[in-house]
């Protein structure tokens, strides 16, 4: 056979390969520029379980993938059960600057304010009068340690417990603390199971507030009808992105709402794979686990 019916393929050229590596985060950074189909989208992301594990080390490749996102266009923020106060140093671990972030299961959102040095303030802020509900739950959980986040950000708290960050919060008497408006409430019972959290919450029947059961026996209430996704809503609006060009992934049941939210609104919601069965059912679609760099695989492929 000869040559004359076979079409040219094109040269090849051998080079060092530090030169190869150069040539290929160029395509990639040339890829960010141009993401063809792709609509710029905004990416709320979970804290605790998918861009962080249990020791607070980040999940594989979530910083270099964050980066790679934002080079393309998108807008990552954070949405998490957290206080501001827990979550300010995952937003500098991170490398990102977003112009919102939200907080303590959507009854905060803090704005990103231009300066000599960016800083937050919070913009939004919802509360209600706990009484009744911690009363409740007292009696049903006498040894159970107690925090509540006020509406100025400060948190107050019954006992000391190793896995809560305490800095600036102010320990009280049982009684002190619903006398003003909280944000939210946190319940953690170390003798009780996630499973005892779940039979607790429907025998009492917590129907007039928003309530989510962690991985451990962690109960975090907040005021009826609030979540991640209602504060979501309000960036999304602020920030004028259309409903169906979001991404939210997360890995507990506090993030069921936003995954709903998402969902009807035409968007992608994304479990974890080590998340609880419901949680996974909720879901549009699951990534990898948090030690696996789920997040990592999603936003590269972008």
């Amino acid at each position: 056979m000869t040559d004359a019916g076979v079409p040219r393929a094109g040269e090849v050229e051998a080079v060092p390969e530090a030169d190869a590596a150069e040539i290929v985060e160029e395509l990639a950074e040339e890829t960010e520029r141009h993401p063809g189909s792709t609509p710029r989208l905004l990416i709320a992301l979970d804290i605790d379980g998918t861009v962080l594990l249990e020791d607070e080390t980040l999940s594989p490749g979530v910083v270099e993938a964050v980066e790679h996102a934002r080079r393309a266009g998108h807008e990552v923020m954070l949405a998490t059960g957290r206080s501001w106060a827990s979550t300010r140093g995952v937003v500098r671990v991170l490398e990102i600057e977003p112009d919102y972030v939200v907080c303590s299961n959507g009854t905060v959102i803090l704005k990103k304010i231009e300066g000599d040095e960016v800083r937050y303030e919070q913009v939004h802020t919802e509360t209600f009068d706990a009484t009744e509900v911690v009363t409740l739950l007292r009696e049903h959980l006498p040894d159970a340690k107690y925090m509540v986040e006020l509406e100025d950000g400060s948190r107050l708290y019954t006992e000391e417990l190793d896995d809560w960050n305490l800095l600036g919060a102010r320990r009280v008497a049982f009684e002190e603390l619903t006398r003003e408006p909280v944000c939210r409430v946190v319940v953690v019972s170390p003798d009780h199971a996630e499973g005892d959290f779940v039979d607790l919450v429907a025998q009492v029947g917590l129907n007039e507030v928003s309530y989510a059961i962690g991985w451990t026996a962690w109960l975090d209430i907040a005021p009826p009808g609030i979540d991640k996704s209602t504060a979501l809503e309000m960036v999304r609006d602020w920030l004028g992105f259309d409903p169906h060009d979001v991404l939210v992934i997360g890995d507990g049941r506090n993030d069921v709402g936003m995954f709903a939210w998402a969902l009807e609104n035409g968007g992608r919601a994304i479990a974890m794979a080590q998340g609880p069965q419901e949680v996974l059912d909720a879901a549009g679609e699951i990534t990898s686990s948090v030690h696996e760099g789920g997040v990592a695989a999603i936003l590269r492929a972008l």
